[in-house]
């Protein structure tokens, strides 16, 4: 993807909210915060569990910043309407391209530097740990929540936006993987996590699964902590953790496993 931070911003805390984005004067872009942008007809949702624990902190130290834009208020006619009856037939609604283009433009003006658009789609290429890295390194993203059967193609062919899949199952919107998304970029950005090497020893990281975790008490139902991990000995702790993620990642994702043999140099 081509297109495709630190307390001196000061603390800010971010509420959902119906007005205009050019109404929000009290809460003007923090010039280096990641940016996440979100158009969604539940502007309420949001900051949503973003805006507690580790992400919520970063939210109030202006690490990152949250603006949703509510879809409704780009809706037609007196009930402002965001959808019509998919052309061709068929059961569901479609979301209108001429709302969601409107809603995108008027979105897309508070965008800085390097900001993919998105949209949150069960057909979309899969969300993985590299392209979390990758997107945590732009200036931030906008993204598209759907509702319905989805949205008017036109809109995706005319903005060339980036079809996302959080999974291979169907939601009842793009909330919850936008939410997912943002969580999983946040937590990447300098100064969320309290020790940096979580992010490097996780699951996906290394192209493997995490390797078991242990803490007290040293006894808990008759199981104990491998005598390994007690040892004091740190090279055979990160042998045994390293064969536990292989051993792990063999057994329950061979998929993984074979793209990381794949790559793996060639020992001797």
């Amino acid at each position: 993807m081509t297109d495709r931070p630190s307390k001196s911003h000061g603390r800010k805390t971010i509420r959902p909210t119906l007005q205009p984005q050019e109404l929000m004067t009290d809460r003007p872009a923090l010039a280096r915060a990641w940016m996440a942008q979100v158009i969604t007809l539940f502007p309420e949702a949001f900051p949503g569990l973003l805006g507690t624990s580790l992400t919520g902190k970063a939210l109030k130290d202006g690490i990152w910043q949250l603006e949703t834009t509510d879809l409704r208020r780009f809706g037609e006619g007196k009930h402002r309407n965001v959808d019509d009856t998919p052309a061709g037939g068929g059961a569901g609604m479609v979301l209108r391209a001429d709302v969601l283009g409107n809603a995108i433009e008027a979105t897309r003006r508070g965008a800085r530097g390097r900001m993919p658009l998105i949209y949150l789609s069960p057909r979309g290429v899969p969300f993985t740990q590299a392209m979390a890295r990758d997107l945590a390194r732009q200036d931030g993203v906008t993204l598209v929540c759907g509702r319905f059967e989805g949205v008017d193609e036109r809109v995706l062919e005319h903005y060339d936006i980036l079809e996302v899949s959080m999974g291979d199952y169907v939601l009842t919107g793009g909330e919850l993987p936008a939410m997912t998304l943002i969580d999983a970029c946040v937590r990447l950005l300098p100064g969320v996590l309290g020790n940096a090497e979580s992010a490097v020893e996780e699951s996906h990281s290394a192209g493997l699964l995490e390797h078991p975790q242990y803490t007290r008490p040293a006894e808990w139902q008759g199981r104990t902590i491998p005598e390994v991990l007690t040892s004091g000995d740190h090279g055979k702790v990160a042998d045994w953790r390293r064969e536990q993620s292989e051993k792990l990642t063999r057994a329950r994702r061979p998929d993984m496993w074979a793209r990381h043999t794949a790559k793996a140099p060639e020992k001797g």
